[in-house]
């Protein structure tokens, strides 16, 4: 350890790991061919993190410089470390972390292009306050064109909440349950950014125009998020039952939520129908 508290050797080796655990395209980047080694090069880190490809292997050689706050969160990004790695990176390197403001609003290529990968499954990306950040074709089947709509009023919970209370939206027994664990999570997400305007506006809008959502929130309710049987009677589609799946994105503290259907049935033989349409819909 320097004077300054950077620990170059071990610096060093956590670059290196966290390295070699990514794919090119969990990153946005292609595959490519003649791969010797696990995970990304060290050019293709500089590369996404906007620095020198001398400077980075002087990192992971133990040889650099004291990093500045502004390259370790650069290199944070470039990794797609978790919460807990960030910190651990600048402590590594003598610095307290940075305090978390807000949800992360940006959307990793590498998430992007898995949901357009998902031709037969409609999902969409929600940061932690339930912000829809992006969506593939088939989910705008259920959600409208999002495109349309400003950024603002894309929230999953604003529009649930909307819902009239005689609205057969609220009779469903697993509908509710899934309203109720979106709530709890919330709550969580409250507590983690505390300084976030924009999560602490949607809650004090809801508790001031939704007796339901005032409710829910007084009741202060942490639970397990489980996946949950949805039944849509859609205009165009007929009946449909999938599973909603929430996915924790654990490095940008995002969730994936997408349209499981049973194999062989009804509903995935409607969303194959719908995939087929797509290239001649964009046409």
């Amino acid at each position: 350890m320097t004077s300054s508290g950077l620990r170059r050797d071990e610096l060093a080796a956590f670059l290196r790991t966290r390295r070699a655990r990514l794919r090119p395209a969990e990153v946005g980047l292609p595959e490519g061919e003649r791969r010797r080694t696990p995970g990304l090069r060290r050019q293709e880190v500089a590369q996404l993190a906007g620095m020198s490809i001398d400077y980075y292997i002087r990192l992971e050689q133990g040889r650099s410089p004291h990093p500045s706050r502004q390259v370790l969160a650069s290199m944070a990004r470039a990794l797609l470390l978790s919460g807990d790695e960030r910190e651990y990176l600048f402590r590594l390197a003598g610095e307290n972390p940075p305090p978390t403001r807000g949800p992360s609003r940006e959307v990793p290529p590498g998430l992007r292009h898995l949901l357009d990968a998902m031709t037969e499954t409609p999902a969409y990306l929600v940061d932690a306050a339930y912000q829809v950040l992006a969506w593939n074709h088939l989910s705008t089947y259920f959600m409208g064109n999002l495109a349309a709509v400003p950024a603002a009023d894309r929230n999953m919970i604003r529009w649930t909440f909307r819902q009239p209370m005689t609205s057969g939206h609220w009779n469903d027994a697993e509908t509710r349950r899934f309203v109720r664990s979106t709530v709890a999570d919330l709550r969580a997400a409250y507590g983690r950014y505390p300084a976030d305007p924009a999560i602490r506006e949607l809650v004090t809008e809801l508790l001031g125009t939704s007796p339901r959502f005032a409710q829910l929130w007084a009741e202060h309710d942490v639970e397990e998020r489980r996946p949950v049987v949805k039944r849509v009677p859609h205009p165009d589609l007929g009946p449909l039952e999938f599973e909603c799946r929430v996915l924790l994105v654990p490095e940008t503290d995002q969730r994936m939520i997408v349209y499981v259907p049973e194999p062989g049935s009804p509903t995935q033989a409607a969303f194959r129908r719908i995939a087929e349409r797509v290239p001649t819909e964009r046409a």
